[in-house]
């Protein structure tokens, strides 16, 4: 279920604070469909019409529907809960800028990248990015808890 390699618990766990490195990076791509875009209006109740009503849309500098900026989000979060740091961590602080519109039919890779590891404070910095091709759509830096490896 989850990648077994050197410093990897497979048992739910990501991986350790002493496991991880400046430089590390891990990322993931997500195509946005309108079911995507119909299901974050709906979980969240931002029904705003930039993102759900054509006629609007094309009114707007956009000129189409634009999906969610925290959808974007969504998929930093898929990284560092999934990827890395991994299972266990917990999300401590999120800093973003929208950069440019992400569109429906839009393949986004977010990028999650080690920064600094602060021992003391069990911090992990994360540079995040999301891109489309080579457009970076979202930027920003992320913090995460992350636990010790257990003593034996």
């Amino acid at each position: 279920m989850y990648p077994t390699h050197e410093g990897y618990n497979d048992t739910l766990h990501g991986y350790y604070l002493e496991d991880l490195a400046v430089g590390m990076k891990a990322s993931h791509a997500k195509t946005v469909t309108e079911t995507d875009v119909v299901l974050f209006a709906g979980l969240t109740g931002d029904n705003n019409p930039i993102h759900c009503n054509e006629v609007f849309a094309t009114q707007t500098q956009f000129k189409s529907r634009i999906a969610h900026g925290m959808f974007c989000a969504g998929l930093i979060s898929c990284v560092a809960g999934t990827r890395l740091p991994g299972p266990g961590a917990v999300y401590v602080d999120q800093q973003l800028r929208f950069k440019a519109p992400v569109r429906i039919g839009d393949t986004v890779t977010a990028l999650c990248t080690v920064q600094e590891i602060v021992q003391e404070r069990r911090r992990v910095v994360m540079s995040t990015v999301c891109a489309v091709g080579d457009k970076v759509v979202v930027e920003g830096t992320a913090t995460f808890l992350v636990s010790r490896r257990p003593k034996a």
